[in-house]
C-alpha cells in the first residue's frame, strides 16, 4: 500500500516532544504571567493550552483575549484575571504539541492567585 505522494513519511520528520515543560505559579491579581512551554518536531508542532481539560482562548482566538500565545508555545497572561466569583486563570494547565506524526503533553502546573493581604 503507498501513500499519496506529498504525504510520504520523511526521514527527517519526527513527533513533537516537549523541551521545556511548564512549571507551577503563584502570581498576584493583576500581574502578567508566563506559563513555559518548548517543543520540537519535524514539522514545527502547534502548541495548544488546556486549563483543567478545556482549551484555552488566546489573543488567536480572540483578539481582545488577555492570554497570548508567545511564538516559543509559552502561555503569556496580560494579567491575572481573579475575582471573588470568576477565577477565570486559576487551574492546572498542560501544553500539548502536535503535528502529523502525534502528540506530546507536558506535565500539569497549577496556576494559583496569591491572597490579598
Amino acid at each position: 500500500m503507498s501513500l499519496p505522494s506529498g504525504s510520504r513519511l520523511r526521514q527527517e520528520d519526527s513527533p513533537p516532544r516537549i523541551v521545556e515543560h511548564p512549571s507551577d505559579l503563584i502570581v498576584s491579581k493583576g500581574e502578567p504571567a508566563t506559563l513555559n512551554c518548548k517543543a520540537e518536531g519535524r514539522p514545527t508542532p502547534t502548541v495548544e493550552w488546556y486549563k483543567d481539560g478545556e482549551r484555552v482562548e488566546t489573543d488567536k482566538d480572540d483578539p481582545r483575549s488577555h492570554r497570548m500565545l508567545l511564538p516559543t508555545g509559552s502561555l503569556f497572561f496580560l494579567r491575572i484575571v481573579h475575582g471573588r466569583r470568576s477565577k477565570p486563570d486559576e487551574g492546572a494547565y498542560v501544553c500539548v504539541a502536535r503535528n502529523y506524526l502525534g502528540e506530546a503533553v507536558s506535565r500539569n502546573a497549577s496556576l494559583e492567585v496569591a491572597c490579598e493581604s
